[in-house]
Order: structure tokens, then sequence, then C-alpha cells
């Protein structure tokens, strides 16, 4: 059984695979540690997708959401041509957008990164920072909570 706190508060998460390419790797053969956060952007697009969010709806609706905050934490090595599940969970939508990483060797099970980023929404017209998401946002997260409940 699947404890509420690992889906996170909402029990709202994607996952995704991706397999790691050479061009991913350092001098050591393994992947640099700044090609993770590409890795948690990957995750982020999937979890947008699922809530029905796009990067283009977000541009239609006149927001950005810019990284305001990231961290990770590195325990175990990825390699070349290794394939790598990377689920993300939504830990935080209404004033903030906070969403967690967890990446996984899909031969091993083995979790090798976990991490975080925050994104605060930005109203692109008006040109200033939100301290709280758009209604859009809010809703469509609402709607799929309705839809699938934890």
């Amino acid at each position: 059984m699947v404890s509420r706190e690992e889906n996170g508060p909402y029990g709202i998460f994607a996952e995704t695979e991706i397999t790691v390419e050479f061009y991913d790797l350092d001098p050591l053969q393994v992947v640099w540690h700044g090609n993770y956060i590409n890795y948690f952007e990957v995750g982020r697009r999937s979890l947008l997708e699922k809530i029905g969010y796009t990067y283009y709806e977000m541009e239609q609706s006149g927001y950005s959401f810019p990284v305001i905050e990231v961290s990770a934490k590195y325990m175990g090595p990825l390699r070349y041509k290794d394939q790598a599940r990377i689920k993300t969970i939504l830990v935080e939508y209404e004033n903030r957008l906070r969403l967690r990483y967890e990446i996984r060797n899909v031969r091993t099970g083995i979790l090798v990164t976990t991490g975080q980023c925050t994104h605060m929404a930005f109203d692109v017209k008006a040109g200033e920072s939100c301290f709280v998401c758009p209604q859009i946002l809010v809703d469509k997260v609402e709607f799929l909570l309705k839809r699938d409940p934890p």
C-alpha cells in the first residue's frame, strides 16, 4: 500500500521514463549532476500534461512559471543507456507551484535522485509576479482532484 505522503498531499503525480544519452555524461561516465535538473523538467512537463495545463495552455492563459528554487539530492549514479523513471509529485498549487521528484533506475529499482522545485506564477502581460496561482491552474487541479480523489 502506498502512503498518502508518498504521492504528496493531493495524490496527484505523473511518471515518465527517459533513456540516459551519451551527451548527459560527465568525464567519469555517469550523468553530470546538472542534467538531473533537465530530468526534473521532463517530469514537470509530464505532470502539467496530466493536469491539463501544458506549456502551450500556460502561454495562452498569459502566465509563465519561472523556477524560484530548486534542490537535488544524489544517492546513486545513472549511466549511458540506463532507463530512468521520473516521478513528479504535486506538493503545492495555490500560492506557488511546488513539485517533488524521485528518479529511479528502472532496471534496479534503486532511487538515485530526489529533488524539489518551486515555481512562482508570473503574469506576462502585466510583467509582474503573482502571489497566488492563476485561477485556471487552480481550477484544473481541483477538477482532477474531484475526478480522481486521493
